[in-house]
């Protein structure tokens, strides 16, 4: 089994506008990292990320990512010891506070990609029933520890 994760966040102001340059312009290395980091299968691409934010959250500022790992250890490692990590200390000065859960995880069988659609469905099964075995956030997997140091949800 591989680890799935999405996420969303909210942005203040339409990506184009020049008050988002700070995060569009580190979208790319972001990225690189994640495709180059131990344990990465997959991401999620090539969407408009405004059209499908108003398709799946009603809201065109709704930024997408999905992608798929080996292991939570290597998803955590990804998100706390690289580049990730210093773009999400400053996701305040670019997204605002979403009410409801911007982050879930599900287990995948190998070579399976789930769809922005299915994301979607997990967010709202992780609202309505808290962690279960279908969706779950960093505090279902107690071997990993770091996403509660740096005062995430």
């Amino acid at each position: 089994m591989l680890l799935a994760e999405a996420n969303i966040a909210r942005a203040k102001h339409p990506l184009d506008d020049p008050a988002m340059a700070g995060f569009v312009d580190r979208l790319e290395a972001v990225n690189a990292v994640a495709e180059r980091a131990p344990g990465f299968v997959w991401r999620f691409q090539g969407a408009d990320l405004a059209a499908l934010g108003r398709r799946l959250f009603g809201n065109p500022r709704i930024i997408f990512n999905m992608s798929v790992w080996q292991t939570p250890a290597d998803l955590e490692h990804y998100v706390w010891n690289t580049v990730h990590k210093q773009v999400y200390r400053r996701k305040t000065e670019w997204f605002d506070a979403i009410a409801s859960h911007h982050f879930v995880m599900w287990w995948v069988e190998d070579g399976y990609r789930p769809s922005p659609i299915e994301a979607r469905e997990r967010l709202d099964h992780l609202d309505r029933h808290g962690n279960t075995d279908h969706a779950f956030d960093w505090a279902h997997l107690p071997h990993v520890k770091l996403w509660q140091s740096q005062r995430c949800a």
